[in-house]
């Protein structure tokens, strides 16, 4: 397995270092990456299952992919491979906002993220990779606000900020 890196970041989204991606989380360092939310033309929102096998928060809903871009590669770039990598999918995706979070998790592994949020518009179902994604459902906003707030342990933790951020 090829090792994955992160892009090191200052609260400027200033890039200051690389390191691997298992190190930086395992030290909390603020690091660059991204949420995507794909639409579809009812407004509902994609999300996905995160596999049960996931290094942290496994099996819990999320925003229709996340993941880092790599050394050299745009937020866009990134956010477009992770779409067709875990999804299967591609649309075109345009930079809502960012922000910054730090969730600690019970395995010793920290996100500390400057996080962009992408916004997408498609119909198209996804045809998910197994490895990245347990399950998927499209759903409104409303509908998913109504669930976060009864069972809130079910979604991650970055999906909670940027939805508030964002909708």
């Amino acid at each position: 397995m090829t090792k994955e890196y992160v892009i090191l970041v200052d609260e400027q989204d200033n890039d200051i270092g690389v390191m691997e991606k298992m190190e930086a989380h395992q030290q909390g360092l603020l690091h660059r990456a991204f949420s995507v939310f794909i639409f579809n033309d009812k407004e509902e929102l994609l999300l996905q299952q995160r596999a049960l096998s996931k290094y942290h928060s496994g099996g819990l809903w999320t925003n229709t992919c996340c993941s880092h871009p790599r050394p050299n590669e745009t937020i866009k770039d990134a956010a477009n491979r992770r779409l067709f990598e875990e999804m299967g999918m591609s649309c075109e995706l345009q930079i809502k906002t960012n922000f910054i979070y730090k969730t600690p998790f019970e395995n010793g592994l920290t996100e500390h993220e400057l996080d962009y949020v992408l916004i997408g518009h498609t119909n198209t179902n996804p045809v998910i990779n197994k490895e990245e994604v347990e399950s998927y459902q499209w759903l409104s906003i409303d509908a998913i606000k109504k669930e976060i707030a009864l069972h809130p342990d079910r979604y991650t933790s970055w999906f909670k900020i940027a939805l508030e951020k964002v909708f």
